[in-house]
């Protein structure tokens, strides 16, 4: 297979694009007065609906005192609630506040439009290829990551 660019190039460019996209979040969010664990939490549950600080756990792949902590958070700054959980008597549910949840609407509008205009001028191939390619790399990046936990757990 032929490349135009060498594999250094395709690293460092998702390197760049990367760091671009993290400072640009991070910059958003600090505006906000949000951290990128609080607002992942928030995401889940703005995506999920209202879920147990276990399940909370789970999904953010953190431990259940972690979750703790940024519920207490959010909290604090009326994002989200904890409420009684409707069957089991041990849990609670965490749920977005009215106003957590208006910030995840504006959150969730801003990311659509910046998918959008990712693709501006982009034909229906390119972006298809571009997909295609992307999930590539994530799928060898993933399996790159296990080998490479597998061999050292040896």
């Amino acid at each position: 297979m032929l490349f135009t660019m060498s594999e250094s190039n395709i690293l460092d460019l998702l390197l760049s694009v990367t760091h671009t996209l993290q400072a640009d979040q991070d910059r958003e969010l600090d505006r906000r007065g949000l951290t990128t664990a609080r607002t992942h939490l928030m995401w889940v549950l703005f995506h999920g609906g209202p879920a147990t600080q276990v399940q909370l756990a789970e999904a953010l792949a953190v431990t259940p005192r972690n979750v703790t902590a940024l519920v207490d958070g959010l909290e604090a700054t009326d994002l989200a609630r904890r409420e009684p959980h409707p069957t089991d008597r041990r849990a609670v549910h965490v749920h977005l506040t009215e106003r957590g949840l208006s910030i995840m609407e504006t959150m969730n509008a801003e990311h659509t439009a910046l998918g959008s205009d990712l693709l501006a001028g982009l034909d229906e191939a390119t972006v298809a290829t571009t997909i295609r390619g992307l999930e590539a790399i994530r799928a060898n990046l993933e399996r790159l990551i296990a080998e490479h936990e597998a061999a050292r757990a040896e």
